[in-house]
């Protein structure tokens, strides 16, 4: 005999006689609760949801890890004769990581109507590994961007968006912290992901570094897989499929677009031009990879501590304008005028802390925007597709705007005057976008 069905925000749950379940401050429990026949592991803690979230946390820090370290491939690239002084380089990295982020308002919605098949989901995943192997046989820029960039991408989001739906059922009330945790986990492995590149590139070259690469993702994420469960039974769920929709009339919804969507445009450039910057002021490449391990400590730190301010009773108006303006200060300032290893030292944890703190707010954002539980992970989705056009385009605007000459005495070394110029801008709008527009918005309760 078929049990029946309740839903629960974005998803539906077959129910059975009544055991009781954890105590937890969402709809989902509400409804489930007196229903099931096995009690749900508690939410905001307990073996389960860290077993899960230190599971994303390593997913995280290498698949992701692995494009935010193409500053340093980057680098390598430009040097080789048959892409010397091609300025859309950097389209490669910017495509894979641009592809994640703006396929979040499809993935989002697909995932919520195929929820019982997440598990499948992150099993694909490895296609962005093939396309390592791929890339290891490519000869040319549009290849590269079709392997290492497209094909990346798109394995990427198959399997990260299942699993950011997981942590949301497991993670309610300290979502902010479980975020901030998550996507600090990049910066843990920045920090020796581009020493690791830079010296396999050096030694090996291209091919054989994509194809070691693309191995020990394998073998370390793979056996790992099986840990990776939702809250919720498996086997009873079957998305819905609807989404409420009326946060796009919210006002905090088109200002915290606007405004991460100005981040966006700008936040990307630093990595991308940090380790060339260093090299054309007469620094070796080892201290340009450096530079990133050192910008993606403090990305650490900084994703951890915003997301933790933002469970707290704060503005996330307030937390994003103090991260973004710090960011566009540092960016005028200590990049700009550096023409010493030690001066971009302390930009790269200055730019890394507050930079990436930013990020770290898209989580609250969404609560803060619709405390509707599919609408809030919605705008989160549109939170990612707004950075991820930033992302896109960091690649061609930062091509179009480089310029042929280097000079050390001149401002941002003459060559990236122009990059670091937009970038500070792009930083500054966005702190002044919300500053101006978004006072009384973004302070939402904690059970939220």
């Amino acid at each position: 005999m078929s049990q029946p069905a309740i839903e629960l925000g974005d998803q539906v749950v077959a129910t059975g006689p009544s055991q009781g379940t954890q105590d937890c401050p969402t709809q989902q429990d509400e409804l489930y609760n007196g229903s099931s026949q096995s009690q749900l592991p508690p939410c905001d803690g307990g073996r389960a949801a860290w077993s899960l979230l230190l599971t994303a946390f390593v997913f995280e820090a290498l698949l992701w890890g692995f494009p935010l370290s193409f500053g340093v491939f980057q680098n390598y690239y430009s040097r080789l004769p048959q892409f010397k002084n091609d300025p859309f380089v950097s389209v490669i990295g910017t495509t894979a990581s641009g592809i994640a982020y703006l396929a979040a308002p499809i993935s989002i919605p697909l995932i919520r109507r195929f929820a019982n098949y997440r598990r499948q989901m992150i099993w694909v995943g490895p296609l962005c590994l093939m396309g390592l192997v791929a890339g290891s046989f490519a000869k040319s820029l549009p290849t590269l961007i079709l392997t290492q960039g497209v094909m990346y991408g798109v394995g990427f989001i198959i399997f990260y968006y299942p699993i950011l739906s997981m942590i949301n059922e497991y993670w309610i009330a300290r979502r902010g912290m479980a975020y901030g945790f998550v996507c600090s986990a990049s910066g843990v492995s920045g920090a020796a992901m581009p020493l690791c590149l830079e010296a396999l590139l050096a030694r090996y070259g291209y091919a054989t570094t994509l194809r070691a690469v693309a191995v020990a993702l394998f073998v370390t994420t793979g056996p790992l897989i099986p840990f990776l469960k939702g809250r919720l039974p498996e086997a009873q769920v079957s998305g819905s499929g609807r989404t409420d929709w009326t946060f796009l009339r919210a006002r905090a919804f088109w200002i915290y677009s606007a405004s991460n969507l100005a981040m966006g445009l700008g936040y990307f450039l630093p990595s991308l031009y940090l380790p060339s910057y260093a090299t054309s002021n007469g620094m070796s490449a080892r201290k340009g990879a450096l530079l990133l391990a050192i910008m993606s400590v403090a990305q650490v730190l900084g994703q951890l501590s915003f997301g933790y301010l933002s469970d707290r009773s704060l503005s996330i108006s307030l937390l994003a304008v103090i991260a973004s303006l710090t960011a566009a200060a540092a960016s005028y300032t200590c990049w700009g005028l550096a023409h010493t290893f030690g001066v971009l030292v302390g930009f790269s944890l200055i730019y890394g802390f507050f930079g990436a703190g930013y990020t770290a707010l898209w989580g609250r954002m969404g609560t803060a925007i619709s405390g509707e539980p599919t609408a809030a992970f919605t705008a989160f989705g549109l939170l990612n597709a707004g950075k991820g056009v930033g992302n896109i385009v960091a690649g061609p605007i930062g091509g179009a705007i480089l310029t042929s000459t280097v000079n050390i005495h001149r401002y941002g070394s003459m060559r990236y005057e122009a990059v670091v110029l937009f970038t500070g801008s792009c930083m500054l709008i966005s702190a002044a976008t919300l500053a101006l527009f978004g006072r009384k918005i973004g302070r939402r309760s904690r059970s939220q």
